[in-house]
């Protein structure tokens, strides 16, 4: 039985030690105090520290927005083994775009039809472009061509204008001309479970929080170990192979080490000149999502995701609780306030978090000035550097592999090959299976 360390507690990290444990003795080393990665959760109860304006409640709600699809069998048949496929659920996610003063639900043929910004022409141009890219079964052939470009070539100016490049830039900033048309099309295929009412989406009924506790469980029945609040300063070496880590407190020996966090974090670990490992071969950007807690909705319309092109710091509102019913959150209203950044000098990351959270209720006052502050109960925010990479033009000669040119050490995470062209938190399960698959068999 070997020993193997995993470094992070995300997805990728629980999956790859689920897999492990049963045949190795696996310790999962998590330098926050809580496992869970992108997909941990606040507990929202009387005692919760923070930004609490008194409320009766106790649950769990992630730190950033999630859903999954009907694609994701990895990601359900792990739910399944775990037991907790009876808190499945499978709901009609319905999506809008605000855009010149106003909010315009973008569910079925009609309301799209009815979208100001675009011609009889347009919408066909569109209906053409999801159909062709349903039709594409190898989108790598794409990842030398830009977004924008194929979009100009495939729907014309009015679609690229009015629709998506919107979206590029509220999703990737000064990198949105940079990205990849086979980010585009993944994307696209991804969320092609839609009805002529929306978009058909899954979640776990209670939240992400069972799953995240669940593979803890199962890890440590097995025999796993989870270390919190004390992450990984160096990965050591003896005889040009892994031998260990060093922690911020302590060591520990090992035969294996996999490493689950972001290329540039892994780099600051281990000696420079690793064979094959470029780490700034793949770059991040970083996420600010704020999660309000409210007396009342804001998008009382039902609008689940809410795409928005206005001058607002925040480029999509997305109100959980007209997806999944308040009832579950103690009768409160969830409302994130999702953002993206480029580098470690934006505001969005500088700012403290009262002056962060003020301008993004500046821009919920702007576009609706209904919105009366009163009625938020709590807040959290959410801030990370490198939440996720960047989809550019020839990223797909840059994925880097499950095994490296070190002996024991492996990698898995977003920047795997399951996580290409787009990623997801059934990609990143996927990716801690292969990474597990790869110490397994030594390939």
């Amino acid at each position: 039985m070997s020993k193997i360390i995993i470094i992070g507690g995300g997805l990728a990290g629980l999956a790859a030690a689920y897999r492990l444990s049963d045949e190795h003795h696996v310790i999962i080393v998590e330098k926050n105090d809580v496992i869970g990665g992108m997909a941990l959760s606040y507990h929202i109860d009387e005692h919760t520290d923070g930004h609490v304006n008194g409320h009766n409640a106790d649950y769990y709600i992630e730190k950033y927005y999630h859903h999954f699809f009907s694609s994701d069998t990895e990601l359900m048949g792990l739910i399944d083994e775990l037991g907790l496929a009876g808190r499945l659920q499978w709901i009609k996610g319905t999506t809008g775009y605000y855009w010149s003063g106003r909010a315009y639900p973008m569910n079925t043929p009609l309301e799209i039809l009815k979208f100001p910004p675009m011609s009889m022409l347009d919408i066909f141009r569109l209906s053409m472009l999801v159909l062709r890219t349903k039709l594409v079964r190898d989108v790598r052939s794409y990842d030398d061509m830009t977004a924008g470009e194929w979009i100009l070539k495939i729907a014309g100016s009015g679609v690229y204008n009015n629709f998506f490049q919107p979206l590029l830039n509220s999703k990737f900033g000064s990198n949105a001309d940079r990205v990849s048309a086979a980010w585009l099309l993944g994307r696209v295929k991804i969320r092609s479970d839609r009805g002529a009412e929306g978009e058909r989406l899954g979640y776990m009924r209670g939240g992400f929080h069972h799953l995240i506790a669940a593979l803890a469980d199962s890890i440590r029945e097995k025999g796993g170990r989870i270390i919190t609040g004390n992450g990984v300063v160096e990965i050591l070496m003896e005889e040009e192979r892994v031998s260990g880590v060093k922690l911020e407190e302590g060591t520990l020996s090992c035969d294996t080490v996999i490493s689950t966090v972001p290329p540039v974090t892994l780099a600051s670990l281990v000696e420079p000149g690793i064979p094959g490992f470029d780490p700034g071969a793949i770059n991040y950007q970083g996420t600010c999502c704020a999660l309000l807690g409210m007396s009342k909705p804001l998008m009382t319309d039902g609008t689940y995701w809410l795409n928005i092109k206005a001058d607002v710091p925040f480029g999509a509102l997305i109100e959980h609780t007209n997806f999944m019913p308040a009832s579950d959150y103690a009768g409160e209203h969830l409302l994130y306030i999702a953002s993206y950044f480029q580098d470690y000098d934006d505001p969005l990351y500088t700012w403290s978090e009262d002056e962060v959270i003020g301008i993004f209720l500046d821009g919920l006052e702007k576009l609706y000035p209904d919105f009366d502050r009163s009625a938020i109960l709590w807040w959290e925010l959410g801030r990370d550097p490198l939440t996720a990479p960047v989809y550019e033009t020839g990223y797909a000669e840059r994925i880097l592999p499950y095994r490296t040119g070190v002996d024991g050490l492996y990698l898995a995470g977003m920047f795997s090959e399951a996580n290409y062209p787009e990623r997801s938190m059934n990609g990143s399960v996927r990716a801690g299976y292969d990474a597990a698959e790869a110490v397994v068999h030594g390939v």
